[in-house]
């Protein structure tokens, strides 16, 4: 059964404040045309989970910019003045993290984990209000799982079921988020029939996947 769905129906299904998962390393692998609906339908305080919030107009610097977003949890905003500016204005709350610990807990949580042990950010402010615990005398920290409402996928080819192909580093974050969310939309640039993706060739299976939205032309 086709997961096609028109993009203006994927999108009314999230709702305000929702916690978002985002894929995407500054902008790289992340969906424009669901970001770009998600400002059109005026969706508001939104909680997104992702590695970066890319620039001010691109991906989801986007978001930040047309003040939707209420919390970002990110493992840097460096490139984002926005970002920056709200976050010192008290605007948005952020919350940075490693980013290898940021993807431990993306993968914890679509694993059914309830944290992962990390001896990253001991003895910084990372650990700060964070449970240490010694095992053969090393310190780690306790890192909670990180699960969201709604994870938004960008893929390079999809098929009628939602079985998705990823392209080079636009892979990143996107198959890791796609198991941590209870809802998962997946932009793909192109729609194939079922069988043209060699099955070593797909990434993220389509049990994954609930919603699939064309960003640019299908086949079939």
């Amino acid at each position: 059964m086709s997961k096609v769905r028109k993009l203006e129906e994927a999108v009314a299904m999230i709702p305000d404040g929702a916690v978002l998962m985002i894929g995407g390393f500054m902008g790289v692998g992340t969906p424009p045309h669901l970001i770009d609906e998600l400002l059109r339908q005026g969706k508001r305080d939104l909680t997104v989970i992702a590695n970066d919030t890319a620039r001010p107009t691109v991906g989801i610097g986007r978001l930040v910019s047309a003040k939707v977003v209420r919390k970002v949890i990110a493992s840097h905003i460096g490139t984002n003045s926005e970002t920056q500016r709200q976050m010192i204005a008290g605007e948005t709350v952020v919350e940075l993290v490693p980013q290898g610990t940021l993807a431990e807990r993306v993968r914890a949580g679509g694993f059914g984990l309830g944290g992962v042990l990390t001896p990253t950010g001991v003895g910084t402010v990372v650990e700060d209000g964070k449970q240490r615990i010694e095992l053969d005398g090393k310190v780690y920290l306790l890192e909670t799982a990180l699960k969201a409402d709604v994870a938004l996928i960008a893929a390079k080819r999809a098929d009628y079921l939602g079985n998705l192909e990823y392209a080079l580093t636009a892979r990143n974050f996107n198959p890791l988020m796609a198991m941590a969310a209870e809802l998962v939309i997946a932009e793909a640039e192109d729609i194939v029939p079922v069988g043209v993706i060699p099955p070593d060739s797909v990434v993220t299976p389509n049990v994954l996947v609930d919603c699939l939205v064309a960003k640019e032309r299908r086949h079939g």
